[in-house]
């Protein structure tokens, strides 16, 4: 299968998510490039299939007219896109393309929680940058699988670092108990980083 296509050797299943990677050229639309994988994942028929958009852009699959199927949600960066399908749960993804980000740390102390800046603040450079990506897709990938992304606010929920990573501590009500969200971060090629975040349907 080309490269251009959702390969065996770039999907990832992990808990209630499936997920699949594939390239991506600036500009294209998602809704086609993942049709065929929904397809084949749900054994559905690609008529049978609907992709639409909410108000606030998050994507939303109806299967033969029904709207209880899977959800669904994806994210591109650089030259990747990446979608995940959950069942029962809503589910956020967000992939970074890892490049030199020199405004980092000023985008930490001015979008993200005082305690998480300070965090970065304490790591070396080099080891910072890193973290900043990683901090960046958990916090994305919950608030898409929230609804309302990043309009809603990247410090109305905070990230503890520790030695296995970041640990979601605190969030506004609105997202439920940091509990209720499971987060899965890893990188689908060289280069990239992503992260997988769901919670239980209501």
């Amino acid at each position: 299968m080309p490269r251009a296509m959702f390969s065996e050797d770039s999907r990832l299943r992990t808990g209630p998510v499936r997920c699949a990677w594939r390239d991506y050229h600036r500009g294209q639309a998602a809704e086609a490039l993942v049709r065929p994988w929904l397809a084949l994942e749900l054994d559905r028929p690609d008529a049978a299939l609907d992709l639409t958009r909410d108000a606030r852009g998050r994507p939303a699959l109806t299967i033969d007219g029904r709207s209880a199927g899977p959800d669904i949600n994806w994210s591109h960066s650089g030259a990747l896109l990446l979608v995940a399908l959950g069942d029962g749960v809503r589910v956020g993804v967000d992939v970074e393309w890892l490049r030199p980000r020199p405004q980092a740390m000023a985008l930490a102390q001015r979008f993200f929680a005082p305690g998480e800046a300070a965090a970065l603040a304490g790591m070396a450079p080099a080891v910072a940058e890193a973290a900043f990506v990683r901090l960046w897709c958990a916090k994305e990938a919950v608030l898409k699988a929230h609804g309302h992304g990043l309009s809603f606010g990247l410090d109305r929920l905070e990230f503890s670092a520790g030695r296995d990573g970041w640990t979601l501590t605190a969030c506004d009500p609105a997202l439920g108990a940091p509990a209720d969200w499971t987060l899965h971060a890893f990188a689908p090629r060289p280069d990239y980083l992503a992260t997988l975040a769901w919670r239980p349907r209501a």
